[in-house]
């Protein structure tokens, strides 16, 4: 049977899903693949003998561990057929207010991409014990290894994550609103002049289509490249007669960024990685299987030029 929505186990389950959505999330980097596992779990919890769990908690991110491992494993296959880059399904935040941005919070795409390349389990044990705090014998359980193996797991994922993480800069939420009305708009001049004086030297753009959506195959590197590719859009934009009519600033897994309907009909979530007052990396995410969660714009915002 299962337990009513207002019953005591199912309270209970709702107290910890925040927690299981984040866990599940990281490890799979699909906020939808993050919901069916918890949805997973949480029916797994109903069909055990919760008089015997004594930590409730460390049984239900067992239980959400071990689905995102066999996840992971097929995930990992058909990601060697995707299409362009790799990004992460996003997670949208409203910009509204003062508050700083939490990074213990979020997941920082930077992040999501530096754990793509550890084995599951070198990001199972990376995620339960940096990011979530959970000791090394639960995580043994887990993961079914020795105490020593998850030490050692984990302290291999720790070097390669952090060879590809650089310090990231804690800014307002009115700061990354400024930043992102400022780049929607520069990015949008057929002339790169303005958007140059936003980018760093190295900046990198990484733009995720699926072979879905126009979205560029590879990486572009460099201020020059950056500016003139977005440049390029946006002539050939207005030798069509076409215009970006919306876009809404928001938050982007804790980066600033918006959300637009691009020609007026493509929906594409921008973020934008600030290091010491200029734009270090960009993301795109067009591809429509990662954004079904997300709803276009709705604002006042008009982004025609």
């Amino acid at each position: 049977m299962i337990a009513r929505p207002d019953s005591p186990s199912s309270n209970a389950f709702e107290q910890h899903r925040p927690f299981l959505i984040r866990l599940a999330y990281r490890m799979l980097g699909s906020v939808s693949d993050a919901e069916d596992v918890v949805q997973d779990t949480w029916l797994r919890w109903h069909e055990a003998g919760q008089d015997d769990i004594v930590n409730p908690r460390a049984y239900l991110a067992r239980v959400v561990t071990r689905l995102c491992l066999d996840q992971m494993k097929s995930a990992r296959s058909r990601r060697e057929f995707y299409v362009g880059t790799w990004l992460p399904e996003p997670i949208v935040e409203s910009i509204s207010g003062d508050e700083p941005v939490d990074d213990e919070l979020d997941a920082p795409i930077a992040l999501m991409l530096a754990l793509e390349r550890l084995s599951p389990l070198e990001r199972a044990a990376f995620l339960l014990h940096d990011i979530f705090d959970i000791g090394f014998a639960e995580i043994a359980r887990m993961l079914e290894r020795s105490e020593a193996a998850c030490r050692q797991l984990a302290t291999r994922a720790r070097q390669h994550v952090r060879l590809d993480l650089p310090p990231r800069n804690s800014i307002s939420r009115e700061e990354a609103a400024r930043y992102a009305e400022a780049f929607f708009k520069a990015s949008h001049q057929s002339d790169p002049t303005l958007l140059q004086q936003l980018l760093a030297r190295d900046v990198v753009l990484h733009s995720d289509g699926g072979g879905k959506v126009p979205a560029s195959i590879n990486q572009i590197f460099g201020l020059d490249k950056v500016a003139r590719f977005f440049a390029g859009i946006a002539q050939k934009i207005a030798r069509l007669g076409l215009s970006t009519t919306r876009y809404e600033p928001v938050m982007i897994n804790g980066l600033p960024g918006y959300v637009s309907l691009e020609r007026g009909d493509t929906l594409q979530a921008t973020a934008l990685d600030i290091r010491d007052g200029l734009i270090q990396a960009i993301y795109v995410i067009r591809n429509p299987d990662k954004l079904r969660h997300i709803s276009p714009p709705v604002g006042s915002n008009d982004g025609s030029l």
